[in-house]
C-alpha cells in the first residue's frame, strides 16, 4: 500500500464533502471556503473578461454555479483515484493485470457515479467496504446536488419576481415616492410595504443559504433585484426624511422595511461585497412632485449625510454587479 497515495485522497475527500455539504446543507452557513474562494475568483474573471456587457454578465450566475458543480465533482473523482491507486487490491477481471492510473479514474468514476464496478472489482476484504463508501458518497453528491441546484433556480426565480414587483411602481426613487402619493398623504403604500417585507425577508434566508445568488445578475433593470432594493431603500428615505410625518406611510411598515433591507444588506460580507469608496449621488427634495408637502432642505441634507456608509454598501453591490445607480445618467465620481 502507499501510503501517501491514501492520505492524499483521504484529504482531497474529507476537504471536498466538507466543503459540500457546508454549501448545501447548512443553511446559515453560506458558501463553503473553496466554494467561496473559486466562486470569488471566478466573478473577477468573468467580470473583466465581460466588460460590464449586460448579456454577459446575466451568464455569470449559471456559470458559476455549473463551475462549482464540476469541481466538486472533479475532487470527489481524484479523490477517490488516489485511494484505489494507494491499494494495489483492485482487480482486473479481464486480464489480471496491473491497472494503469487511468484505469484506477475508470474505476472510481464508475463508482461514484453509481454505474457499477465496471471490469474491475475490489480484492476480498476491507476494500469491498471502500467500494460501498465510495458510491455512496456518489449518491450523496448526486442526491443533494441536484436538489442545490433546484432550490437556487428557485431562489433565483423569486428574487427576480419581486424586483418586476418594486420597478412595476417606478424605476428610481423620486418616481417611486411620485407615484405612491394620493393627493393627501402615502397610505397607499402601507399594504405594498408589508408585502414587500415579508417577500424580502424571504429572500434573504435564500441568500444567507445560497450565496451564489449575489452573482445572478439579470440582463434587465425591472428584474434586478440589487437596483430596485437601492430604489426601495431610496424611497424610504424620501418618506421617512423628507416628508412631514402627518402624510408618511405607516411608521412600524416602514421600520419593518427597512430592517429587512439592512439584512440583506448584511449577506453581503458573505460574498465578499464591500462599500463602495465612492460616495452615490445625492438625492435632493426637488425632484419630488411639487404638489408633496417636504420638509426643510437643510435637515434633509443631515439625514442624508447619517445614512452615508448605508448607501455606500448599496452603491458598492451595484459596482459588484456592474449596475448603475438608479435615477442617474452618469457615473459617479
Amino acid at each position: 500500500m502507499d501510503l501517501l497515495y491514501l492520505i492524499v485522497g483521504m484529504v482531497i475527500i474529507t476537504f471536498t464533502l466538507t466543503d459540500f455539504i457546508w454549501t448545501t446543507l447548512w443553511v446559515d452557513g453560506g458558501a463553503g471556503p473553496l466554494t467561496r474562494t473559486l466562486t470569488t475568483a471566478y466573478w473577477t474573471l468573468h467580470k473583466q473578461a465581460s466588460r460590464n456587457h449586460s448579456t454577459l454578465m446575466s451568464l455569470a450566475g449559471p456559470m458559476i454555479l455549473v463551475f462549482t458543480l464540476a469541481t466538486w465533482i472533479f475532487l470527489l473523482w481524484a479523490g477517490w483515484t488516489f485511494i484505489f491507486a494507494s491499494s494495489g487490491m483492485i482487480v482486473d477481471t479481464k486480464d489480471g493485470g496491473p491497472l494503469s492510473w487511468l484505469e484506477y479514474a475508470y474505476f472510481a468514476g464508475y463508482l461514484i457515479f453509481t454505474l457499477g464496478n465496471g471490469e474491475f472489482a475490489p480484492d476480498d476484504g476491507i476494500w469491498q467496504i471502500v467500494t460501498i463508501f465510495a458510491t455512496g458518497t456518489g449518491m450523496l453528491f448526486i442526491t443533494f446536488g441536484v436538489t442545490y441546484l433546484l432550490q437556487v433556480l428557485s431562489a433565483v426565480s423569486e428574487k427576480r419576481s419581486l424586483a418586476s414587483s418594486i420597478s412595476g411602481i417606478a424605476k428610481d426613487p423620486a418616481s417611486f415616492v411620485n407615484a405612491s402619493w394620493n393627493g393627501k398623504n402615502f397610505d397607499n403604500l402601507n399594504l405594498l410595504l408589508d408585502t414587500f417585507a415579508n417577500e424580502l425577508s424571504h429572500s434573504v434566508s435564500q441568500y444567507n443559504a445560497y450565496p451564489v445568488l449575489h452573482y445572478y445578475r439579470s440582463s434587465t433593470h425591472d428584474r434586478s433585484l440589487p437596483i430596485n432594493i437601492v430604489v426601495l431603500d431610496e424611497s424610504l428615505t424620501f418618506l421617512k426624511y423628507g416628508i412631514p410625518n402627518k402624510i408618511q406611510p405607516n411608521t412600524l411598515l416602514m421600520q419593518e422595511l427597512s430592517s429587512t433591507i439592512t439584512s440583506y444588506l448584511d449577506t453581503l460580507h458573505s460574498s465578499s461585497i464591500d462599500a463602495s469608496a465612492a460616495r452615490p449621488p445625492h438625492q435632493v427634495l426637488a425632484t419630488l412632485d411639487k404638489a408633496i408637502p417636504t420638509v426643510e432642505p437643510e435637515s434633509y441634507a443631515t439625514a442624508i449625510e447619517s445614512l452615508e456608509w448605508r448607501r455606500r454598501k448599496l452603491l458598492g453591490l451595484l459596482e459588484m454587479t456592474g449596475e448603475q445607480w438608479p435615477g442617474t445618467t452618469q457615473k459617479t465620481k
